[in-house]
């Protein structure tokens, strides 16, 4: 009879357990990155009263069935449920979730940890932390901002490096519009004016003016002045030689040959030469019409326009992990990827808390390179959170039957002892 008692007893803890569990579900349900645990139930052993026998011949009976009587339960497993959490949208952009599988990679000082939480901030050193201050890992830039991959490093977005960024000297400059051959304007001596603006090595601003007059059948092309950011005229002795002249086809009204001039001999605000630029005409027609000459600083794909110095004004992370910087100037430059990491088997991770996971012998190990988030056909999205993957209708489900098994097993105990005292009462 006291088996009965016992197995009841086994029974409430389990059950105790399971209740554990689904609470700490239920207690998680708007927990970014969380993932559910379930308990599964197994039998402790049984008691065999009887073995099982055969057929026999002699004595002309059949076979019969073991007899036995089980002793109570046992949890056989806790286990991660790796379903993929709802989304919620924060439009921040380090907020991020994986699309498929994976692990965020983080280091919380001991060494590699793993999360599907992507709630990340840079800290006050520009480092890329968890809200627990854990560094993101991931694959540098090199000093070309190119991506390096290899071993995960502790990313930081705003390192020196990366908070600024280095001017650019313009190198192409084209000029399109129309001259109207009958504009009496082309005749005198200041001609038609037009201006560009284009910048020295060290990111100072300059404004070049120049005119077009008309020589004969062709037209002239000058320089007239170059101005500084003040709009102080630079020193003569400063200033490049230029002359180009352009011909039209007069069958068709465009530039004959490929229309190109160079501005070289250009000095920087330091008094150094820097380079040339390049100025394509090619563009011009000599069509009916208004005279109308407009340049811009680039070629005609945008290339060589330059650009003033930088700061760090803002960043975003693709699917791909790339964190892309853009700055004041307009530039984009790789401040680092973010990468994964997957295993063989996810729910053989440990959780530590913090919705973090460790590798175990049942897992799989990281390799320390981690991977691409692309390279399997996943993604990174941005400026969403992966919520908790619980499913507050199954944990409810899940509660009722454990409270009337609680119930059940409590009362088997009950039982029990009343039979006890019968046997008790037995003897008077």
């Amino acid at each position: 009879m006291m088996r009965s008692m016992y197995s009841g007893v086994s029974g409430l803890r389990v059950h105790q357990t399971k209740m554990d569990v689904i609470g700490n579900n239920i207690s998680n349900v708007n927990t970014a990155g969380f993932k559910s645990s379930r308990v599964t139930f197994s039998e402790v052993f049984s008691q065999t009263l009887q073995g099982a026998s055969g057929a026999n011949a002699a004595t002309g009976r059949g076979g019969t069935n073991p007899m036995q009587i089980g002793l109570g339960v046992d949890v056989a497993s806790i286990d991660n449920i790796m379903t993929e959490g709802a989304s919620q949208r924060t439009d921040n952009p380090l907020d991020l979730k994986i699309e498929g599988e994976g692990f965020f990679i983080v280091d919380d000082g001991t060494g590699p940890k793993f999360t599907r939480a992507g709630a990340f901030r840079p800290d006050d050193f520009g480092n890329l932390v968890t809200p627990e201050g854990y560094r993101v890992m991931g694959w540098p830039v090199d000093g070309n901002n190119d991506i390096q991959q290899g071993m995960v490093e502790p990313l930081s977005i705003m390192s020196p490096q990366n908070l600024y960024s280095d001017p650019e000297a313009t190198t192409d400059v084209y000029v399109e519009g129309n001259i109207d051959l009958n504009d009496p304007q082309l005749a005198t001596d200041n001609g038609v004016p037009f201006t560009f603006n284009f910048y020295d090595n060290l990111g100072y601003r300059y404004t070049a003016e120049f005119n077009i007059v008309e020589d004969g059948d062709n037209y002239q092309i000058g320089l007239t002045n170059i101005y500084n950011s003040n709009g102080d005229p630079i020193d003569e002795n400063d200033m490049p030689d230029f002359d180009l002249e352009l011909e039209f086809d007069a069958t068709n009204g465009r530039v004959v040959g490929d229309g190109l001039g160079e501005l070289n001999g250009l000095v920087n605000a330091a008094g150094e030469e820097f380079g040339d630029i390049n100025i394509d005409f090619s563009s011009l027609t000599l069509f009916s019409g208004n005279t109308n000459i407009d340049a811009h600083r680039g070629d005609q794909d945008g290339y060589g326009a330059g650009s003033a110095a930088g700061t760090l004004s803002g960043y975003s992370v693709g699917p791909d992990g790339i964190i892309l910087g853009t700055y004041t100037n307009g530039d984009v430059k790789n401040l680092g990827q973010i990468v994964i990491t997957e295993f063989r088997n996810p729910s053989g991770l440990e959780k530590i808390g913090n919705n973090l996971f460790a590798a175990t012998n049942n897992s799989g190990e990281f390799d320390g390179i981690g991977m691409d988030p692309t390279a399997n056909g996943g993604s990174l999205n941005g400026g969403v959170l992966e919520m908790s993957n619980v499913d507050l209708s199954q944990e409810f489900t899940e509660m009722i039957t454990t409270q009337r098994g609680f119930q059940a097993n409590s009362r088997t105990i009950t039982t029990t002892d009343e039979m006890l005292q019968e046997l008790v009462n037995l003897k008077r």
